[in-house]
């Protein structure tokens, strides 16, 4: 009796084939490339002369396995259960499985209760994050997992999704960072994944098993996974890769139907298809050739000449777009016309593509043309500007728009599709108006649809042609990756053809983008599109039908970036341009290093990039420190301000007892009322480290929830902080209130800000050992807050009395009145600045610990070196008059936004940027209120969304593209 596992996964099929002791005999590991049905009927066919003559008992399990069971009549068994069973027959004393398959990842607790957890909504932390990180790289997954037992440096990358994680690395790639460094730093984000992901606030220790293809096959990911989590004792399994289809060949000796060799093969043979008429009716992309090409001839028509260069002698212009995953190059003459073009990935190495190119043009051309002027836009501005003398760097935000106006200059909106962004420019009155961008989704991009082609077998310009006639699209709806796969696997099952797949697949690329990312289709009159996504013809007609209207794709659609900065230089030329010749080209060298600045606390990992001529460059650094620079931009920035004046409470006294105060969330508002409150009782308040990556790291896994704010998740690191600091008391309030300052309906602290201490208490074991002091106080009410106070500390700390408790608490409540009062002096100061040197003024608009700077990552450095004068949402008058607010007005800190968003509004050169936290949920109702308010006002709406993700291209982008649209309408 034999018995048959069959393991059906997101990406592969794996057979296992076990004897009556369970030995294995045969197994399997194959790409289904979506082809599951027909894969498996393969593989069956194979294992003819093992199966014929002999009964078989089959089990089939996995995340694409369930539609095969169903057509089939053969059993299943759930993937985990199907883990768990393998586990228990084969090993008896595993306490922990790590499971890493192609977009699946599961953790099963097997002591202390069975606990299973699996992903369900990211496939962060699998094997397809891993292949797409080598594929940004340019490089192979088993070279990158090569690469990564060379690391000498680890960079914080996000784990979540493919667009945080390039945000990160796409920005190390430009700057010349050790490919072997982000390689361990790729394997890094999949740990801490599993660990916040998945774990969730239980630990990961004692026998470890590691299952599933990755941690099979990348010997380095499974050496930092058993460092990173101290393991004394793992192992890997014995056929790891093949696991869970042997743990279904197991379960299925408790079936009683036995097949033969014909009955198996029959029954999965079984063509069960529904009738495709049964879907959802949607109309083909194109109803005829002629359709198609009159389509095609449409678009022909937005052209920029292209002449040849060999025929061509004089001054010349040179623009260049250093994207994130790819390099434009363009040289134009005086009539804009275009005389050479480059197109290609950048390689991780824009500086030796930029200067191959360069070396291309010199020599081959060097003797008739002469480069009068040079501009650079893009991720890797700053890099090749240093590099090559580039003339001029732009905001690339202003680099398309340039272009753009070439083709239409009544365009009111660019719509921007690459690989993992989705770029859009609202524009008005000849400038622009706002900026969206994808923030944590790449559904809507081009590498959605790359992904399906190629686990289809095709390349994505063959697989998107597919779907130019397809009769009945798929109806797939817009969802991300994960959950479209099983999308996709559903409508072959329901007789969908490839062509359908293809067809549905850029209906619903344009819908993730038009309703996940813009919110709406009714997006402009005169459309500019423009990216390699939309250079696709299925896409771009899926776009014309879902806006029901036509767009302009240009014939340089790719190359508008290069282009616009091309345009940009000839109109801004100097007398002479300093670009890097050819003699000095030849011998033009560049090398990078990684180090670890210490001249601040930030400590920042820098990427030191040198060139030839002992020219350096230094990116990853929040200050001007590393540069050599040590004098500080004397534009006044509350966030720096307001964060040093409340780091000088740590400076406290007190000799009859101690104290521990974490510094996160709420504390960043009433930290000056409980410092003085215990120094007046003669307690001295130790205050937790100032927050960085390390200390997120060290209390991840504690943290229960996946979806909180990043500074809520903090706030686990900063407690552990304070254990290890020997803080034997540690005092952290639930607040549901914050003060009432008379400029909201009530006055509520957010849940998250208000109840975080319960969340600490239940989730961090360590607590446990210590005296965990976390009243409710509401700081309105003297009365019951002095109650509160008394009855909470009487025991750790018995010499206070009642009378001492009311009398510390008032004196705690002046001497926050103080700080707040000397805010609103500093701000009103820093506004007279503005004004008398002719500055803008920007209200840097979040929440109290928005301050924090591993919260905020440097955002307000950044905007300080644009010339920009900072002030807190806080520095605004509390009496200041706001007009009627349109939504629940009841929390104290998004009505402070409300109210600086009128102020901003009623006065000249002044804007507001709203940071908002990802995982924060009454922001989704607040941004569109302050959004209308300063609309109303004629004011830009700029908000920036921050996470853990410390790279900040995509600010340093809206921030200056705001500046600059203010720039041209004074």
């Amino acid at each position: 009796m034999y018995k048959l596992g069959i393991d059906a996964g997101s990406t592969t099929v794996k057979f296992v084939i076990l004897d009556n002791h369970n030995n294995v005999i045969y197994k399997s590991y194959k790409r289904h490339l979506t082809k599951v049905k027909e894969t498996i009927i393969e593989e069956v066919k194979n294992i003819k002369n093992i199966l014929n003559d002999n009964e078989i008992k089959v089990a089939i399990t996995g995340s694409a396995g369930y539609g095969v069971a169903i057509d089939s009549g053969i059993s299943f068994v759930q993937e985990v259960f199907a883990t768990t069973i393998g586990v228990k027959k084969i090993y008896n004393d595993i306490d922990v499985v790590i499971e890493l398959g192609g977009e699946d990842a599961k953790i099963i607790y097997l002591t202390n209760g069975l606990e299973e957890r699996m992903n369900s909504s990211c496939a962060g932390g699998t094997g397809a994050f891993i292949d797409q990180m080598a594929s940004l790289m340019g490089i192979s997954v088993e070279e990158l997992d090569n690469l990564s037992f060379e690391h000498k440096n680890i960079y914080p990358i996000a784990s979540r999704c493919g667009v945080f994680a390039k945000s990160d690395i796409q920005p190390l790639l430009n700057q010349g960072a050790s490919k072997a460094d982000i390689a361990a730093s790729i394997y890094e984000a999949v740990i801490n994944q599993t660990i916040g992901g998945l774990a969730q606030g239980r630990m990961i220790e004692g026998k470890v098993l590691f299952l599933g293809g990755p941690l099979h096959f990348y010997n380095g990911l499974r050496k930092m996974f058993t460092e990173k989590l101290n393991l004394k004792e793992n192992i890997e399994a014995v056929d790891a890769e093949v696991f869970v289809a042997k743990g279904a060949a197991i379960f299925s000796s408790n079936e009683e139907k036995i097949y033969t060799y014909e009955d198996l093969l029959n029954n999965i043979s079984k063509n069960n298809k529904k009738n495709i008429n049964l879907q959802k009716e949607v109309s083909p992309l194109f109803e005829s050739e002629e359709e198609y090409k009159n389509f095609l001839d449409r678009h022909n028509r937005a052209k920029v000449a292209v002449r040849d260069i060999k025929d061509y002698k004089g001054d010349v212009y040179l623009g260049i777009d250093a994207g994130s995953t790819t390099t434009k190059l363009v040289l134009i003459d005086d009539n804009l016309e275009i005389l050479y073009q480059y197109y290609g990935h950048n390689e991780g190495n824009p500086v030796e593509v930029v200067k191959r190119e360069l070396l291309n043009i010199y020599s081959k051309y060097g003797e008739q043309i002469n480069i009068k002027s040079s501009a650079v836009t893009g991720y890797g501005e700053e890099l090749l500007k240093k590099a090559f003398g580039i003339d001029f760097g732009i905001v690339e935000t202003l680099a398309h728009f340039i272009a753009a106006k070439e083709f239409n200059p009544k365009v009111d909106f660019i719509l921007d599709i690459g690989g993992q962004d989705i770029k859009c420019f609202e524009i008005e009155n000849d400038s622009i108006k706002s900026i969206i961008l994808n923030e944590a989704c790449s559904s809507g991009c081009g590498s959605f649809i790359e992904t399906f082609a190629k686990a289809m077998g095709y390349d994505v310009e063959s697989f998107s042609k597919l779907g130019l006639f397809a009769s009945h699209p798929a109806d797939l709806g817009s969802r991300c990756t994960v959950f479209m796969n099983s999308s996709v696997k559903q409508a072959q099952r329901d007789g969908a053809s490839i062509n359908d797949v293809s067809a549905g697949l850029s209906i619903s690329v344009v819908k993730n983008a038009l309703y996940k990312v813009i919110r709406t289709n009714n997006i402009g009159k005169n459309i500019i599109v423009q990216g390699g996504t939309l250079c696709n013809d299925a896409i771009l007609r899926s776009l014309e039908k879902e806006l029901n209207q036509n767009v302009i794709r240009s014939n340089i659609s790719g190359l508008m970036g290069a282009y616009g900065a091309a345009i940009y230089s000839k109109k801004n030329f100097k007398k002479e341009s300093g670009i890097i010749k050819i003699n000095e080209l030849h011998s033009f060298n560049h090398s990078s290093k990684a180090a670890k600045c210490g001249l601040c606390t930030n400590n920042c990992n820098l990427t030191i990039n040198s060139f030839s001529g002992e020219k350096k460059y230094i990116s990853g650094n929040r200050c001007s420190r590393p540069l050599g620079r040590n004098e500080k931009n004397s534009n006044p920035d509350l966030y720096e301000y307001k964060y040093n004046k409340l780091m000088e409470y740590e400076d406290n006294y007190g000799d009859k007892g101690v104290v521990g105060i974490p510094m996160v969330l709420n504390m960043y508002e009433n930290l000056p009322v409980f410092v003085k409150f215990f120094n007046e009782l003669g307690i001295k308040v130790i205050l937790s480290d100032h927050s960085s990556k390390n200390m997120y790291l060290k209390g991840q896994h504690t943290i229960p929830s996946d979806t909180a704010c990043y500074p809520a998740k903090l706030s686990h690191g900063h407690i552990e902080n304070l254990i290890e600091k020997g803080v034997k008391d540690i005092f952290y309030p639930c607040m549901t209130f914050n003060f009432d300052e008379g400029i909201s309906n009530s006055n509520f602290n957010c849940p998250v800000v208000a109840y975080y201490p319960e969340v600490l208490k239940n989730n961090i074991s360590l607590l446990k050992n210590t005296n965990y002091i976390y009243p409710y106080i509401d700081l309105n009410s003297i009365k019951s807050s002095s109650a509160n106070l008394y009855n909470s500390l009487k025991l750790s700390f018995p010499w206070i009395s009642k009378k001492d408790v009311k009398s510390a608490l008032l004196k705690g409540l002046d001497e926050y009145r103080r700080f707040k009062e000397d805010i609103i002096i500093k701000g009103k100061k820093a506004i007279e600045y503005a004004r008398d040197n002719d500055l803008l003024t920007i209200v840097l608009s979040g929440r109290p610990y928005h301050i924090d700077k591993e919260i905020n990552h440097g955002i307000n450095k950044m905007m300080n070196s644009l010339n920009l004068v900072i002030i807190t949402e806080d520095c605004i008058p509390y009496k200041y008059k706001t007009s009627e607010i349109k939504v629940l007005n009841q929390w104290t800190y998004q009505a402070r936004l409300f109210n600086a968003a009128e102020y901003v509004g009623n006065n000249d050169n002044m804007q507001l940027v709203q940071l908002v936290s990802f995982g924060c949920g009454t922001d989704a109702i607040t941004a569109d209120e302050v959004k209308r308010i300063l609309e109303e006002k004629g004011k830009i709406y700029t908000q920036l969304k921050i996470d853990e993700t410390n790279n900040l291209g995509a600010a340093k982008i809206r921030i200056r593209s705001m500046v600059e649209a203010i720039k041209k309408e004074n």
